[in-house]
């Protein structure tokens, strides 16, 4: 059984974990936490700072136990993620062997992704909710575990050009779709918000931004589009999770 970890329990209790969980947890605090070159996700950074992230661990992001520790992970977040803080977000962080990090292309990666949460919502045990829709291609559509939307983001060790998407290991963020309540273009706060990521975004990566960055609800948006960029501004022609998804009717 795995558990979900905070900041301040990782900074206090870090060396009880295998080597590889705590390099991962180090590399990504000096990431997120780098004041001379800022990360882009006000969000997520702040988040860090105010310890309202939970980080988990799991397994080679191709295996069983992945899965099965992620679908644990999620489970476990769903039931308490309103009580971290106004910037929440899951992020579980997968041991990610020689072999991937040294042959792996982003593609590759972004196959790894899909299968991620395409077998984790195969083993969700709560019924999709009825205010989401199933279909990937809807506007409103946005991955779903035990009743809760989330935003996911993956960051790999393949992306070279869009530095903001690199991390030294294969990782997933799970970012509750409640945090978005005030961060959308229906509110000042929330334009302005996006105006200033998007700025940021531009100076950390240094190209534009993906053109599949877009508002949730707007009529033109897939949310799948932006839950994996690679480092063109190609997409992939159909989303992965589309069969999966259709299932859980």
């Amino acid at each position: 059984m795995v558990h979900l970890k905070s900041k301040s329990w990782l900074d206090h209790n870090g060396k009880e974990l295998p080597d590889w969980q705590q390099d991962a947890f180090r590399k990504f605090g000096h990431m997120i936490a780098d004041d001379e070159r800022m990360y882009p996700c006000i969000p997520g950074r702040q988040g860090y700072l105010t310890d309202s992230l939970r980080f988990g661990f799991a397994a080679d992001p191709r295996s069983d136990k992945a899965i099965e520790e992620t679908a644990q992970l999620l489970h476990q977040y769903g039931e308490c993620s309103r009580d971290t803080g106004r910037y929440a977000s899951l992020v579980i962080f997968y041991e990610t062997p020689t072999d991937m990090t040294a042959t792996f292309s982003v593609e590759d990666y972004e196959q790894v992704f899909w299968s991620v949460l395409s077998r984790v919502s195969a083993k969700d045990p709560v019924p999709w909710p009825a205010h989401i829709p199933q279909d990937p291609s809807h506007h409103a559509w946005e991955f779903c575990y035990s009743g809760h939307p989330y935003f996911a983001f993956c960051g790999t060790p393949a992306h070279q050009v869009r530095r903001s998407r690199w991390t030294p290991y294969f990782l997933i963020t799970f970012q509750p779709r409640w945090v978005f309540e005030e961060i959308n273009d229906s509110t000042v706060f929330g334009r302005n918000m996006k105006s200033l990521i998007r700025q940021k975004l531009v100076e950390y990566d240094g190209v534009p931004a993906h053109p599949s960055l877009k508002w949730y609800g707007q009529t033109d948006n897939l949310e799948w589009e932006q839950y994996f960029l690679r480092d063109d501004e190609s997409v992939a022609p159909k989303c992965p999770f589309t069969s999966m998804a259709m299932k859980k009717k």
